[in-house]
């Protein structure tokens, strides 16, 4: 017979999930009384994702490195090399705006082929083979450059971080299409939880009550088309956060739902089982840094795109935010365990912190101090529910 779950039994089920949604609930709130509301007002709300759509970008690869047990200490220097390789191509060399997109695409899907081969095929220990690589992709940045910065970009390459789709559907002070397109993730996400939950009753696994899921529903949908007015009636839907909601819901399908994604999370949780059920590990790991390269290129465009420059400096810090975001996010340092939805949350949660305390006027200094003691917070919060799930067998 089905188990029907209540309120204390959803949060218990599974502690690690449920406390990044309450700490992502709680420090909304907190910086939106700190910040008088400004944190949540339409203008910030769209500064918000455009912003830090790369790092989230960054942190769908990261979060399937992670799962694989490896880390990749070099993605920031790839975000560098690949806008630096795409202003060469168009504002040095006048090409279209098209070329230079392909080359940051390519030079991304090359850099993921090098460091895969040296950890896949050579054994390497991705820790050393992408340090290496961060210094190495930082050192090509600078020649490309010249050690100069490089802009302006042309309108249709920037409009891609910072383009709005607006008025194609009307709209008297807000933008109709944008919020169709929420409300159609609305209902997407709707009939998705539908046939999960089906699926879970035809097996006999536990699911919540036909209250709280319909609740459930309900507070989704309100908060989600909440941001979505927001958005509609400032400047309406960016473009980057379509290419954002589309690379998580192709990544959330792969990792849950392909035989690449599952072997992902073999590797990760147990090698040796992996290796004697079967899976090409080395095949596995070399998709994994390729994948990150290619997800890294694209975050270079992004980062570019918004800065309409290229600098030698680019991407400075970000592999930190990106590995940050996945733990803080619910990935397990030891590898097995991640969701690409947790590292969007966690990423957020960075987000939120980061911009609400800049509205606060809080130094960079402290900025960096209070990161730094979250992601510690989070990963000793990872290892205590490790042992406490370890007691209670």
């Amino acid at each position: 017979m089905t188990g029907i779950a209540n309120i204390r039994d959803l949060l218990t089920r599974n502690i690690r999930t449920s406390g990044i949604y309450i700490a992502f609930v709680l420090i909304i709130v907190l910086f939106s009384v700190l910040t008088d509301g400004l944190l949540l007002s339409s203008r910030n709300l769209t500064s918000l994702v455009l912003q830090f759509s790369y790092i989230l970008i960054l942190a769908i690869g990261m979060v399937i490195i992670i799962i694989g047990g490896h880390i990749d200490l070099s993605v920031g220097s790839v975000v560098a090399l690949t806008g630096a390789i795409a202003a060469v191509v168009i504002v040095r060399n006048g090409m279209p705006w098209w070329v230079g997109v392909l080359a940051a695409l390519g030079t991304g899907l090359l850099v993921g082929a090098w460091q895969g081969f040296w950890v896949a095929y050579v054994g390497i220990p991705a820790f050393i083979v992408t340090l290496a690589g961060m210094l190495l992709f930082r050192g090509l940045t600078l020649q490309v450059l010249n050690n100069v910065s490089l802009s302006p970009f042309p309108s249709e390459y920037t409009s891609i971080a910072t383009g709005f789709f607006n008025g194609l559907l009307g709209g008297y002070g807000y933008d109709t299409f944008t919020l169709v397109i929420f409300a159609i993730g609305v209902l997407g996400f709707a009939y998705n939880s539908w046939r999960t939950r089906r699926a879970r009753i035809a097996y006999n696994q536990t699911v919540e009550a036909p209250v709280l899921f319909v609740l459930k529903l309900v507070v989704v949908a309100a908060v989600v088309m909440w941001f979505a007015y927001n958005l509609a009636t400032y400047r309406g839907l960016p473009a980057v956060l379509i290419i954002l909601a589309v690379l998580v819901l192709a990544y959330t399908l792969v990792t849950k739902h392909s035989v690449f994604g599952r072997h992902v999370y073999a590797i990760g949780g147990n090698l040796a089982a992996a290796q004697l059920s079967g899976v090409r590990v080395k095949r596995v790991n070399f998709w994994m840094f390729v994948n990150m390269g290619f997800l890294a290129s694209i975050a270079g465009i992004v980062f570019s795109a918004r800065s309409s420059a290229a600098q030698p400096g680019a991407g400075n810090m970000f592999e930190l935010d990106a590995i940050a975001a996945c733990f803080i996010g619910g990935a397990a340092v030891t590898g097995g365990i991640g969701t690409v939805t947790g590292a969007m949350v966690g990423g957020l949660i960075m987000a939120v912190m980061s911009n609400g305390m800049s509205l606060m006027g809080v130094d960079q200094s402290t900025q960096q101090i209070v990161k730094g003691i979250v992601l510690l917070l989070a990963v000793a919060f990872d290892v205590w529910n490790k042992k406490r799930a370890s007691a209670t067998r």
